[in-house]
């Protein structure tokens, strides 16, 4: 099962978010799942499109996903998925 962990930005909106290993065949499947234990973490992540917003990235194994459309990028059992919030400040 991949293991999906989450940057402390993303925790301070969810904060019972933690790492997690979950069964999924995509990143669609596994956002939803993750919607289901976390309420809005879906709609935070993904426009309403279902595209990832510009603010958030999703890194697979240290790799940017590619499609930030369809969240088509491939994944292994034993990936790590990491899920971003970007941040900015001056």
């Amino acid at each position: 099962m991949p293991s999906v962990n989450f940057t402390y930005a993303l925790k301070r909106f969810f904060p019972d978010l933690r790492e997690i290993d979950l069964k999924a065949e995509s990143l669609s499947d596994l956002l939803a799942q993750l919607e289901k234990k976390h309420p809005g973490l879906r709609a935070y992540v993904l426009d309403e499109q279902g595209r990832l917003r510009r603010h958030v990235n999703i890194f697979i194994d240290g790799e940017l996903i590619a499609d930030r459309d369809a969240l088509t990028d491939p994944f292994r059992p034993d990936s790590e998925i990491y899920i971003m919030q970007a941040l900015s400040g001056g």
